[in-house]
Formats: structure tokens, sequence, C-alpha cells
């Protein structure tokens, strides 16, 4: 099945070349905007290209305000300090996530919690939150407590993995329930939709990424996504330096980060997203073909969730056990096609082995078994 696998993939992108997992594509305003932009002057974190891209992209989600950040990860940092998220904290997130999602709650002082995902999603699952939540947690005057470690636990990350979105509208009554904050990594989702309505925008905020191998990219860059116009308000001002506004003077009024994109790169992003369209077209084209391929196999390919339209960022397929995950990606990436497993369980990893977990039972079945394969707008 590898051989036939790669060969279709081969004749999917026309090529015998060497097949990446994800590429940028660059097809539409790209060098203009940025030749604009370095005929300007204006490089570096003040320009036009700045505030048309926050612009289109609250425009294009449906966000009230959307501010950009230096990459995905701080603007994750920053969403859970904007929601009130302090040193010594616990974050409920999931085990199966990119490394980005646990570092940016490290980043606050604060510990995860790992928990299980859906089998339908890959995301965070409202069950297991509930179940832990019941087992492990208590309400004191409106505060919810770990009942074995006597922190607060103040707010939850789901991930929308691959782009597949979580039942986030689940999730978000367990977390009211519990009075905990809950914010969106929508990293990986621009352009999916659950129930009608784009990912990053069902909280107070939601994070988007631009890393070169997202769906669209600015080499590098994040974003923030808001329903509330003051706590966007204040994003802007903790991203830039906490930097009191003046023609001349140098004044700030609390610790602040420097996270603010350049105008090149949201020149970048403005040529990027005037081609979503095309690009979220292309990509639901591949994901029908690879559907229809794999059906007729032993190879599961993973779809959009009911009731969602995911972006496809990632297309996933899940083999039968570790060993033939293994055998799939050693012979495809030795005849040139791309492939990577899923990431590794955060639990795992030497600094979070100490974080509480449930079962995740599904979280280990599908590290054993899913592997990604190559992605590009084609």
């Amino acid at each position: 099945m590898c051989k036939e696998t790669v060969d279709f993939i081969k004749e999917l992108y026309q090529t015998e070349k060497f097949i990446p997992l994800h590429e940028p594509i660059f097809m539409g305003n790209e060098k203009k905007y940025l030749d604009e932009c370095i005929d300007s002057t204006f490089v570096s974190s003040v320009g036009k290209f700045v505030d048309r891209f926050e612009e289109m992209m609250a425009d294009y989600t449906g966000a009230k305000k959307a501010v950009v950040c230096v990459n995905g990860t701080n603007a994750l940092q920053m969403a859970l300090l904007l929601v009130g998220v302090e040193r010594n904290d616990e974050i409920l997130t999931q085990a199966l996530t990119f490394i980005a999602t646990a570092n940016a709650i490290s980043y606050c002082g604060a510990h995860p919690v790992f928990l299980d995902v859906d089998k339908e999603t890959m995301g965070l699952s409202p069950e297991a939150v509930e179940k832990w939540l019941e087992n492990n947690a208590f309400l004191k005057d409106g505060v919810c407590y770990n009942k074995t470690t006597g922190r607060r636990i103040k707010a939850c990350v789901p991930m929308h993995t691959f782009g597949h979105p979580v039942r986030i509208d689940e999730l978000i009554s367990v977390c009211e329930k519990y009075q905990i904050e809950l914010v969106e990594d929508a990293a990986e989702s621009l352009g999916s939709y659950y129930k009608g309505k784009h990912t990053g925008t069902f909280v107070k905020v939601g994070v988007l990424s631009f890393n070169g191998n997202k769906t669209i990219t600015t080499g590098g860059g994040g974003m923030l996504l808001f329903n509330d116009d003051e706590l966007a308000k204040r994003a802007k001002h903790l991203t830039t330096q906490a930097k009191i506004p003046h023609a001349w003077e140098f004044s700030h009024d609390e610790i602040g980060y420097n996270y603010r994109m350049p105008n090149l790169n949201a020149a970048l992003g403005c040529a990027q997203l005037e081609q979503i369209d095309v690009i979220l077209k292309s990509k639901q084209k591949t994901a029908k073909a690879y559907q229809k391929y794999f059906d007729d196999t032993d190879i599961e390919y993973f779809s959009e969730p009911k009731g969602c339209q995911s972006n496809y960022w990632l297309n996933a397929v899940i083999l039968s056990n570790k060993d033939e995950r293994d055998a799939f990606l050693k012979y495809t990436n030795e005849n040139g096609v791309m492939t990577r497993p899923i990431w590794q369980l955060m639990n795992r990893l030497p600094m979070f082995v100490d974080c509480q977990t449930d079962e995740l039972t599904n979280s280990l079945w599908f590290e054993e078994r899913v592997v990604n394969i190559p992605s590009s707008v084609i």
C-alpha cells in the first residue's frame, strides 16, 4: 500500500520531484506590497499594512477586532495574560497538541493539565474536561481550585487540530459551570467554521498563526481575535511595550512586551489573505481526492467532523498500529514524499512529565497511528 500511496500523491501533485508537507504559495500581490513597504521605508512595526491586515482579518473571521503579534506562540501567551492567568495558575489543555500550546502556558508561569481528545475531532474533549473537573476540582467563592495541588484553575485552552474544529460550544458550557476562562488556540484553523461561525471567535480571545507552513503565511506571525473592543485595546497596548501614545515622549505605564508584527510581514499577510478563498478551495479539492483514494484502502483518512467546515490545513491518515505507521513513514520519506507523525504527547516531554493528566485513551491511540501527508496548495 505504501508504493501505491506514493504513486497517487505524485500523480496528485503532478511531479516526480520531492513533495514537501506544506509549502507556502505566493500567487497574488506579495511582491507588489513588499515593494510598497520598502519604498515607504516603514518596514518595522509601524505602517499601513499592519492596520490593514488587522482590519482584513477581523472582517474575514467576523471578529470585532484583531491585533497582530510577532508569532502565534506569543499571541497565545498574551491571550492567557489578558484573561487573567497568573503565575502558578493551572490551565487545562490537550496532551495531543503542538508544543507551542504548552510553552505559552509555561511563559505565564502557569502549569498545564493535559487531558484527552475526541476521536471525532482530535481536539480537547468536553467529556474529558468535565469528568476531570468533577473528580479533581472544586469551586470556592466563584473560583475553581485543584483538590490535589490547591492551585487556582484559571483557564482552558482547546486547540483545533489540523484545522478541524473542536466542540467549542460544549467546552464553553463546561468552563462556565466551573468559572474557568476559555482561550481558543485556532493557530491551525484559519478558514475553519464550527456551526457556521469562524474558529477563534467563540470566546473573549482566540489566536491564529501565520508561520511559514500555515494556510496563509507572513513568514512568521500571529493574531489575536476579540469580541471586545476594550480587551483588544489593552492587547495592542501590552504588545507594543505598554507605551503611552505621545508625539515624542517615551512613557510606559506597566511592563509590556515587544510582540509587534513588522509592516513587512503584515504586507505579506494582506496579499496572502486576499487569496484565502482560492487557497481553501484548492485544499477542499485535495481533501476530496485523498478521501476518495483512501476509501478503497485499509488506511483511514481523517475527515472534517459533523457540523464543521475544516480548512484541511494538514491532511491526516490513520494507520492500523505503530509498526504500520513507522513503515509508512519510512517508505514515503525515502521515496520523495514528505510525511510526519503526529506530535509526541506533551506529558511525555521531560519538562512536562510531572503535570497532571487523565487516562489520555484517545490521545495515546492517535499518537501511535496518525500521519500527516502532503497538503500544499495545488
